[in-house]
């Protein structure tokens, strides 16, 4: 499901996608929201309706990963990024761990 097919899902079911606006947070930009979106767009049906909040967790975890660098186990992050795969985030940020930074520097 690309961009394109996000917005026509949301024109053709519109009472899914008021719905699913329901679980956008206050403090996501315009961007996190869409990818988000369309993280759960992509998996609502491998879901069942008492596994919403897995759903919404799962996409919170891998928006958090990909937009803030929060770090996790790394079945959590396999399974948040097969999820995820085909999701397109422009200008995603680049995060270094410290280790990574303080090898860099050492290397010069």
């Amino acid at each position: 499901m690309s961009a394109v097919d996000v917005q026509d899902f949301i024109r053709q079911n519109r009472a899914v996608a008021d719905q699913i606006e329901t679980y956008r947070g206050y403090w996501e930009s315009e961007k996190h929201w869409e990818t988000r979106r369309e993280f759960i767009l992509r998996n609502m049906e491998d879901f069942e309706e008492v596994q919403l909040d897995q759903l919404l967790s799962l996409s919170m975890v891998w928006a958090n990963h990909v937009f803030l660098g929060c770090r996790y186990s790394t079945e959590l992050l396999e399974k948040v990024k097969e999820m995820a795969e085909g999701i397109v985030v422009e200008d995603a940020p680049v995060f270094r761990t410290r280790d990574e930074i303080i090898k860099n520097q050492q290397g010069r």
